[in-house]
């Protein structure tokens, strides 16, 4: 049982988010809403998935975040000959033992970085499933539970590029947010060929945070009060992208569940022992746009996912006509 001297407190939990958002704005100059989404998914115990082209810092931030928090780290380099049991690990016949034993995977780690996840086959990427879903791994008919706090991070080139393979609909829906780092601003560029241009700041990098530290702050952002109408509004706008017509496979009931989980982490980092609809509304495009497939006659149309989401913002009522009282914890403070 989990003790009140056990338990983070929001101050707590904004400190130490604080302290590892700094250490990993060191290393990606110019990207502070790339960074925070980040946090925001670790703290949900979510997945994250980041998509740009090559060079744009893709596996840096994995490297940065991962760094930035004393835990185990595997990197996984994705590959057209990856096989699954490279990444669950395989049983081997031990000669002295006469018995088989399991060797385990590069899945067995608390922040795993999946480096151009959709360079390997369907097959080997269909590998990372029930670790991704149920934090364990099934091989030859005997489970292993992984690490806790685990986290993917999943780096991923545009499927125009040369030799990658589309990742499935359900491997998709397993990463609960989806970041695009794009390009840096001239000044950035400038700050970080100063940075960079000597030695890799990753050398320099130093946990600022703990393992129990953040196993703490999630249990904290798992306190974060939502309302009803928050609740209801987030399912509205769920609902709303299996019913549009330029959408011809609409947001899972588990697009729903990460969202409001990264809406009640965005919540506690900004200090706030309750979610409010706006917490949703900022999180709808990176938590359901990469899990949504238009139609063929989207596509020629050029409609995106993104602009169809931004669609059903404007048109879903904000549940604003009850007041703040209505999404506040009754016995929350007012902030």
């Amino acid at each position: 049982m989990t003790t009140y001297d056990d338990r983070a407190s929001l101050t707590d939990l904004t400190t130490t988010a604080d302290r590892v958002r700094r250490s990993v704005e060191g290393v990606i100059e110019g990207k502070p809403e790339v960074v925070r989404l980040s946090l925001t998914v670790l703290l949900a115990e979510g997945h994250l998935l980041i998509e740009d082209v090559p060079g744009v810092g893709k596996t840096m931030l994995a490297k940065a975040l991962a760094r930035s928090i004393d835990c185990s780290v595997r990197r996984i380099q994705f590959t057209p000959d990856l096989l699954p049991s490279d990444i669950t690990g395989v049983s081997v016949f031990d000669q002295q033992e006469r018995d088989f034993e399991f060797k385990p995977g590069a899945i067995f780690a608390q922040i795993v970085i999946g480096d151009e996840i959709n360079r390997a086959s369907p097959k080997t990427q269909s590998a990372l499933l029930e670790s991704m879903e149920e934090r364990q791994v099934t091989v030859d008919g005997r489970t292993y539970e992984l690490p806790s706090p685990f986290m993917v991070v999943a780096t991923q080139n545009p499927l125009e590029m040369e030799g990658t393979y589309p990742l499935p609909e359900a491997q998709r829906d397993r990463f609960m947010a989806r970041v695009s780092i794009g390009y840096p601003s001239a000044e950035a560029e400038l700050q970080m060929l100063d940075v960079h241009g000597g030695a890799s700041p990753l050398d320099d990098l130093q946990p600022v945070a703990h393992a129990h530290d953040i196993l703490k702050l999630i249990d904290a952002v798992r306190r974060v009060h939502v309302a009803e109408p928050v609740r209801r509004y987030a399912v509205e706008l769920v609902s709303a992208t299996r019913q549009h017509p330029d959408i011809r496979l609409g947001a899972s009931p588990r697009a729903t569940l990460h969202l409001l989980r990264a809406a009640k982490a965005t919540a506690a980092l900004a200090g706030r022992e309750y979610a409010l609809p706006d917490d949703v509304r900022a999180l709808v495009v990176q938590v359901l746009a990469h899990r949504l497939l238009p139609t063929a006659q989207a596509q020629l149309n050029r409609r995106t996912a993104e602009q169809v989401l931004l669609e059903i913002l404007q048109r879903t009522p904000v549940p604003t006509a009850q007041g703040p009282a209505a999404v506040r914890h009754p016995g929350a403070r007012r902030p």
